[in-house]
C-alpha cells in the first residue's frame, strides 16, 4: 500500500462560521504550548549564535593556489595515453615506464589546447571523454614545471558539474511545482531557509566547539518549525505534527547522546574527521557526528507526523460521530503501515550512502556482527537504529495529539451547529441525508472505518472531496428547486 502525502488542510470541507471559531480555538490551545517553545528556541539560538571567528583553526585548503599557479577550467578535445616520463629521456630508456592518460584540452580562456594528465584513479574508475569540462591546476608559471623537465605543466583537479547540477535542480524544482503548485514552491523555499539555518548556525557552532546536543536540538526545531507552517500553512494540523515532531526530535536526540558516548562514535579511521581533528582543538568528532544522528532523520520524522496528522483528520471527516478510541485505533492501522515503509527508507538510504564501505567490508570477508559493530560501519547502524526509534515513536503520539484535538474542536462544532449525532442530516450547512446515513451505518458497523483506514491519506482526501462536491450539488439543486 503507496502512502499518501496531501498533508495539511486542502479545503475539502465547507467550513461553518461556528467551525471556524472552534478550529481558531484549537489553534489557540495549540499555541499555549507551541509560543513558549518557540519563545524558548529562540532565546536558545540568539544565545547560541557564533561569532564567526575562525581563531584556533589552522587549515591549508587545497584549493588556494600558490603563488604563479591558477586553478584553469577547459573543454577536452581529445585523449591519449603516453609514457608517465614525459621530455628527453636518457639513452636507452625512451619508451620504458608506465603509461598515463593525458587530456588535450582547450582553454576556456582561450590559447591553444593544453596536455593535462589525469589522475590514476579518475582514468581507472570514470575516465574522460571528448567534450568533458574539467578544472585543472596550471603550472606552467612555476619554474621547473616545463616542458622539458619531465613534471607535467597541467595537472586534473575536476570536472565541472556545473550545467548538469543546474539542470537536475531546475527539473526538480519543476516537477514538484508542477505536481504540488503552491505548497510545492513553499516547500523549496522552506528547504532553502533550512539549509540557511544549517550553514549559518549548526555548522559554525560545531567549529566554536558550542554543546553539540543543545545545537542540534535548537537547530533542528527552529528548522521544522519554519518547513512545516512555511510549506503546510497555519493550522491545527500542522501544529499537532510539529508537537509530534518535537517529541520525535527529542526522544532521538536524547538516544544519540546515549549511543555516541555508549558506542564510543569517535570517527576513528575516517579521513575527514582526521583532518578536522587536526584544524582545531574545539572540534568534537564525537558532537558532529551526534548532530549527524539527529539531523539525518529529520525529513522523514516531518514526513510520517504531517502525514499522520492528516490522515486522523481526513478520518474524521468521513465518520465524525466516531469515538475518540476507535479514531485512534483506525488512524494507527495507517500509521502502522507507515512506520513499516520508512523504516525500510532510512535503512536502505543509509546503506546506499555507505555502499563503498560496505563492499570493503565485505571482501574483506570479516563475520558479520563484527562488521556490522566496526569502526567504519557501526556509525551507520547507530544512525538507523536511533532515527527509527525516534520515528516509530513520533507516531503514536503525534496521533494521539490529533485525535485529542479533531474531537475536542469536532464535539463543540456539531454542538454549536445544533447537530445531534443520530440527526445529523437536519443541520443547515452540513451532511446531506445521504451523508448522514453513511454516517450512521459507519457508526453501526465496526469495521468500517477500519475499511476507511485502510486507504492511504491521499485516498481519504479523495473521498472527502467526492463527499464534498456530491453536498454542494445538492445544495446547488435544493435552492434552485426553491
Amino acid at each position: 500500500m503507496g502512502h499518501g502525502h496531501s498533508h495539511g488542510n486542502n479545503g475539502h470541507d465547507v467550513a461553518t462560521p461556528e467551525a471556524l471559531a472552534y478550529r481558531k480555538r484549537a489553534n489557540w490551545l495549540l499555541a499555549v504550548v507551541l509560543v513558549p517553545l518557540g519563545v524558548l528556541t529562540a532565546v536558545a539560538m540568539l544565545l547560541m549564535w557564533p561569532s564567526g571567528s575562525r581563531e584556533g583553526v589552522t587549515f591549508a585548503s587545497p584549493y588556494a593556489a600558490a603563488p604563479g599557479v591558477t586553478f584553469d577550467t577547459g573543454r577536452i578535445q581529445s585523449v591519449v595515453e603516453e609514457s608517465c616520463m614525459q621530455g628527453p629521456q636518457p639513452a636507452g630508456q625512451a619508451g620504458q615506464g608506465s603509461q598515463c592518460t593525458f587530456a588535450f584540452t582547450e582553454p576556456d580562456k582561450g590559447g591553444s589546447p593544453v596536455k593535462v594528465v589525469i589522475n590514476p584513479d579518475v582514468a581507472k574508475s570514470h575516465g574522460v571523454d571528448v567534450g568533458d569540462t574539467i578544472r585543472y591546476l596550471n603550472l606552467s608559471g612555476v619554474q621547473g614545471a616545463s616542458p622539458g623537465s619531465g613534471s607535467p605543466s597541467y595537472v586534473f583537479v575536476d570536472f565541472v558539474r556545473s550545467v548538469p547540477v543546474v539542470l537536475l535542480a531546475v527539473l526538480y524544482a519543476v516537477v514538484v511545482i508542477a505536481v504540488a503548485r503552491w505548497r510545492g514552491f513553499r516547500a523549496l523555499l522552506g528547504l532553502l531557509g533550512a539549509y540557511a539555518v544549517l550553514v549559518s548556525f549548526i555548522l559554525p557552532g560545531l567549529v566554536e566547539g558550542k554543546p553539540p546536543l543543545l545545537l542540534a536540538l535548537v537547530g533542528s526545531t527552529v528548522i521544522m518549525i519554519g518547513v512545516l507552517y512555511f510549506a503546510h500553512g497555519f493550522s491545527a494540523r500542522t501544529s499537532t505534527a510539529l508537537l509530534g515532531t518535537i517529541f520525535g526530535l527529542g526522544i532521538t536526540a536524547l538516544l544519540a547522546a546515549w549511543a555516541t558516548d555508549v558506542a564510543n562514535l569517535a570517527g576513528v579511521g575516517n579521513h575527514d574527521a582526521a583532518t578536522l581533528v587536526n584544524m582545531s582543538g574545539q572540534i568534537s568528532i564525537s558532537g558532529i557526528i551526534l548532530c549527524g544522528l539527529i539531523i539525518s532523520g529529520l525529513g522523514v520524522l516531518n514526513d510520517v507526523t504531517i502525514t499522520q496528522s492528516s490522515a486522523v483528520w481526513e478520518l474524521y471527516e468521513l465518520a465524525p460521530q466516531t469515538s475518540a478510541r476507535k479514531l485512534f485505533t483506525s488512524a494507527m492501522r495507517i500509521g502502522r503501515d507507515h512506520i513499516a515503509s520508512t523504516v525500510y527508507t532510512i535503512a536502505f538510504a543509509y546503506a546506499g550512502a555507505a555502499l563503498p564501505i560496505l563492499i570493503i567490508v565485505m571482501l574483506y570477508d570479516r563475520p558479520v556482527a563484527e562488521a556490522l559493530t566496526s569502526a567504519e560501519l557501526s556509525e551507520e547502524v547507530v544512525r538507523t537504529l536511533v532515527g527509527s526509534i525516534g520515528l516509530v515513536l513520533a507516531i503514536p503520539v503525534t496521533t494521539l495529539i490529533a485525535v485529542l484535538v479533531v474531537k475536542a474542536t469536532g464535539t463543540k462544532r456539531l454542538a454549536a451547529a445544533g447537530t445531534q449525532p443520530d440527526v445529523a442530516s437536519q443541520s443547515a450547512g452540513t451532511q446531506s441525508a445521504a451523508d448522514a446515513g453513511n454516517v450512521r451505518e459507519l457508526e453501526a458497523s465496526p469495521q468500517s472505518l477500519d475499511a476507511y483506514a485502510s486507504l492511504d491519506t491521499g485516498e481519504l482526501a479523495a473521498v472527502v472531496e467526492t463527499r464534498r462536491q456530491r453536498r454542494e450539488a445538492e445544495r446547488r439543486a435544493a435552492e434552485g428547486r426553491s
